[in-house]
């Protein structure tokens, strides 16, 4: 069963192309090119840790898979990596 600490997830989506909106939650919201696009996720403000259940919807809102997910957090799927994935999935246009 996998398990991410919060601060992890929220460095790492930083790093990947995200930026931080706040409300009522933490809306992560992915940037290529310099705009927006239609790529979110939201992290809770309580939560000190996301687990199995959590991260699998993260990666659903994100387009990908619990695997891949964990492979952006942890850092071996660049942003590039990630982006190219979006864009073969027609998920994301440039």
């Amino acid at each position: 069963m996998a398990t991410r600490k919060v601060k992890d997830i929220e460095s790492s989506l930083g790093k990947k192309g995200f930026r931080l909106i706040q409300s009522h939650h933490r809306l992560y919201v992915l940037y290529a090119n310099g705009k927006k696009t239609s790529i979110r996720t939201r992290l809770s403000h309580g939560a000190k840790e996301y687990d199995d259940h959590l991260l699998g919807q993260m990666a659903k809102q994100v387009k990908l898979t619990k695997e891949r997910l964990l492979e952006l957090i942890d850092c071996p799927l660049s942003e590039q990596e990630y982006k190219e994935l979006l864009m073969k999935a027609g998920d994301l246009k440039l």
